[in-house]
């Protein structure tokens, strides 16, 4: 199997110049199964930036994609706000009680401080270790929840979805709050050199209309893209599940490069938005990532790359969403084999 002749750095800074590449730029989304890298209970990240960081760094190492993207859960956010997260034994945080009880007690929540408040000091820790050990050659990027998704696990999904008809004046007050911290988070992020990553699941067409998101997600991704964009810093933005009828929106928003989930087609992207924004995905994390063989990962690859490879705004080969904590390792492996094999420019003939 042939090897990287660039690093990642030097890879994407020539591809976004149209200048000669070694392959197309990939990345497997890993999240948790970084533990398994180094035989760590993903626990074990809780309140541990040093072993957050060698997990991911490690990881890195092992499979050379093309950026390190620090993050264990949706809810870092939103714990350092008032929300209860229940950290099992070995898998994937989930949000056990919001940070409200009701809407009566919106006036006390506070913009998190992310150099004090729950586990963000740890995961800032995470990016500036990854930053000084590998920087040179591959971004490192702090996981962003966007301010709507933040909002419900502030008062709770479906309270926010039922705000928005019935009280929409407090899911706009839910969102200035989340949009305020995720302010704050995303200048502590670039202060120390690395890239905010924006995650909005809850932005979803699958949770919300895209007249809703017009009205609650739009206008805080906006002003959180354009900060971001004010400190130098391109944006690439995950919507979960269904995003086809709100991509015109996810461009407007700002976003660099869009990053399509599983349930949306690429070739629709490419056709619809791909003229204005760089694609990333999508290659099933579940289904196939997770449960399928290095053959299936490698097909499912080369079916990706076939539908966008030539997005003109460009293309980054990725996973759907984040990888599942026991994603086999053979199957990261085969995606990254998958890109180094066929190489750059691609001649989809050969595919």
């Amino acid at each position: 199997m042939s090897h990287d002749k660039m690093t990642a750095l030097e890879r994407i800074k020539a591809y976004n110049k149209g200048e000669e590449i070694d392959r197309l730029p990939c990345v497997p989304i890993v999240g948790n199964t970084a533990a398994r890298v180094i035989g760590v209970k993903v626990s074990d990240f809780r309140g541990n930036g040093k072993l957050l960081a060698k997990a991911q760094i490690e990881a890195y190492k092992l499979f050379k994609y093309d950026s390190i993207r620090i993050f264990t859960d949706l809810y870092t956010q939103a714990e350092a706000m008032g929300a209860k997260i229940f950290y099992p034994y070995d898998e994937t945080a989930y949000l056990e009680e919001p940070a409200l009880s009701g809407i009566n007690e919106i006036d006390t929540l506070q913009p998190l401080n992310p150099y004090k408040d729950g586990n963000i000091p740890q995961h800032l820790e995470a990016m500036k270790i990854a930053l000084d050990n590998v920087g040179k050659e591959v971004s490192i990027t702090g996981a962003l929840v966007g301010p709507f998704t933040n909002a419900s696990f502030l008062i709770g999904a479906e309270s926010l979805v039922r705000l928005t008809i019935r009280n929409p004046e407090v899911v706009h007050k839910l969102c200035e709050v989340s949009l305020e911290s995720a302010l704050r988070y995303a200048k502590a992020i670039i202060d120390i050199g690395c890239t905010p990553s924006l995650t909005d699941a809850m932005s979803s067409c699958t949770v919300i209309s895209p007249r809703q998101f017009k009205e609650f997600s739009l206008p805080y991704l906006k002003k959180l893209i354009e900060y971001i964009h004010s400190r130098g810093k391109s944006v690439t933005l995950h919507i979960c599940g269904k995003t086809n009828k709100i991509w015109d929106y996810m461009v407007e928003a700002g976003a660099d490069c869009i990053s399509i989930d599983n349930d949306a087609s690429l070739l629709e992207a490419k056709l619809k938005v791909g003229d204005k924004v760089r694609l990333m995905g999508n290659v099933r994390p579940s289904e196939v990532m997770l449960q399928g063989t290095p053959e299936d990962v490698k097909k499912a690859s080369i079916d990706c790359i076939k539908e966008a490879y030539d997005n003109p705004k460009g293309f980054i080969l990725a996973s759907g969403c984040s990888l599942p904590t026991e994603t086999p390792l053979e199957n990261i492996k085969a995606m990254m084999d998958t890109v180094r094999e066929i190489g750059y420019p691609i001649n989809i003939q050969n595919l």
